[in-house]
Order: C-alpha cells, then sequence, then structure tokens
C-alpha cells in the first residue's frame, strides 16, 4: 500500500499536463464522489481526502499564480463544507454546481 504523499508524487507529472479548468474539473469529480458517499464515511472521507490532494497539485501548479486567490478560497469552502461547518454558509450541493463548469468546458464538444 502507499502513502498519501507516493500518491501525490505519483500525480503530480501527469497533474501537470491538465489545463486549470481540467484540474478544477478533476477536483469537482472527487466533491461528487464525497456527496454521493456521504453515508459511508469511509468512502466520504477518502473521497474528502483525494480532492484535497487536487487542491494541494493545483496550487502548487506554477501556472497558476494568478488565480491562487479563487482556488485557495474554493478550498477553504470545500474544506468548511466537508467537516460539515456552516461559517461560509455553503454546501458540497453548491459547490458541485461550480464544480460542474469545469466539467462542462473540459468536455470536447461532440459535433
Amino acid at each position: 500500500m502507499t502513502s498519501g504523499s507516493d500518491h501525490l508524487e505519483a500525480a503530480r507529472a501527469s497533474w501537470a499536463k491538465f489545463s486549470l479548468i481540467e484540474q478544477m474539473a478533476n477536483i469537482g469529480s472527487e466533491v461528487s464522489r464525497a456527496l454521493r458517499a456521504k453515508d459511508n464515511q469511509p468512502r466520504y472521507w477518502g473521497a474528502v481526502a483525494r480532492a484535497l490532494d487536487l487542491f494541494y497539485l493545483t496550487v502548487e501548479d506554477p501556472r497558476w499564480r494568478g488565480r491562487l486567490r479563487e482556488i485557495l478560497r474554493v478550498r477553504e469552502l470545500f474544506a468548511a463544507a466537508a467537516l460539515g461547518s456552516d461559517e461560509f454558509k455553503t454546501s458540497l450541493q453548491y459547490l458541485e454546481g461550480y464544480f460542474d463548469y469545469f466539467a462542462r468546458l473540459a468536455r470536447p464538444d461532440p459535433r
């Protein structure tokens, strides 16, 4: 079994090949997984951890220095929502909608 840091190292090279839209869409996939797994704590926390790992890789990507404020803010909102905090008056459902925009942009036009 690999540790979380091994997982991050393995993901780092491929993650750097994605555009910001693709990175955010992939984070959104984990947000959706967490939302669907709300009643299964191991699956829920696994999805939350993966989303936070992907946020970490996105923040670390030097291409997005000008976008860090937005990325860090949505990470903060996600962490609070995942922990069940009402501090920011947001939810995983709301954030899923935010990330859906990135998923739509990341998909190639079927025409």
